[in-house]
């Protein structure tokens, strides 16, 4: 009898030993929780293969929007922006370092940043970049370096199917130095029509989700900041910082862009 209860508590043991193996630290932060797995060798992703009618973009799109439909669910980033930016930044996945890394959505290291790195020439040479297990920690990661950063803020103000506000907010917060950024992303979500993926997040129809403010106004005789703002119910703050307006100055021809600050 002593000699099979110490065989059931060495069982136990070496059961409970092994299971300590297979843990996975969570580290909290206000409104943030990030899963790491600790030393898990990286998923190495295959190229994204062209869809049945030879669009890699499209491709992709089937690929990931699943994931960016359920991240703009927990973190109120538009669905399209997200598809759109990882298009963009990683060539539909077929980046040297998107293959590399699974970073889609080329984020650097930064000072805070304690997982995988691997470096790559950018906008200068042998540059950090983040290295993800696997591409939802890539979209999740995305998702946290936006709502956690002071200078993106302004961007949680805008009416989340505005995707055109947030392509320019966006490069204006310094994610990208390329200024015809904005024009790319817009381009991509519609062309590939990707603000129907906002739709289906919010559980509404295409033509539910449609901004009905006005995208941009062009100054005719007569008009002043004040009036503009009174019309399309935007501050003079915010068209000036939209604009990148100094002063109160405008002229007849302008273009100002406008921006919707309220939610649905």
């Amino acid at each position: 009898m002593k000699k099979i209860s110490t065989i059931l508590l060495v069982s136990i043991f070496m059961m409970s030993c092994g299971s300590k193996k297979k843990v996975v630290t969570t580290k909290k932060t206000p409104k943030k929780e990030i899963v790491i797995v600790e030393e898990t060798p990286i998923e190495i992703p295959a190229k994204i293969k062209k869809s049945s009618n030879g669009d890699v973009k499209l491709a992709y799109i089937e690929q990931y929007s699943d994931i960016a439909i359920e991240e703009m669910k927990k973190y109120q980033i538009p669905a399209s922006i997200t598809l759109a930016q990882g298009i963009l930044e990683s060539s539909s996945g077929n980046s040297e370092l998107t293959l590399k890394s699974n970073n889609h959505f080329g984020i650097k290291c930064h000072k805070n940043w304690k997982g995988g790195k691997t470096y790559h020439d950018d906008d200068e040479k042998g540059e950090c970049f983040r290295v993800y297990k696997h591409p939802v920690y890539s979209f999740r990661d995305h998702s946290l370096f936006l709502y956690g950063r002071k200078r993106y803020m302004d961007l949680f103000r805008l009416k989340i199917t505005n995707y055109k506000g947030w392509a320019r907010g966006l490069q204006k917060a310094g994610y990208a130095t390329d200024k015809k950024y904005p024009n790319k992303l817009i381009k991509i979500i519609e062309d590939y029509k990707l603000y129907e993926y906002d739709a289906k997040a919010l559980g509404k129809s295409v033509d539910e989700i449609k901004t009905k403010a006005t995208d941009s106004h062009t100054v005719r005789k007569g008009d002043t900041l004040y009036s503009i703002s009174r019309k399309y119910k935007v501050s003079v703050v915010d068209l000036k910082k939209i604009n990148g307006l100094e002063t109160t100055n405008i002229s007849v021809g302008q273009k100002l862009y406008l921006t919707r600050l309220d939610k649905d």
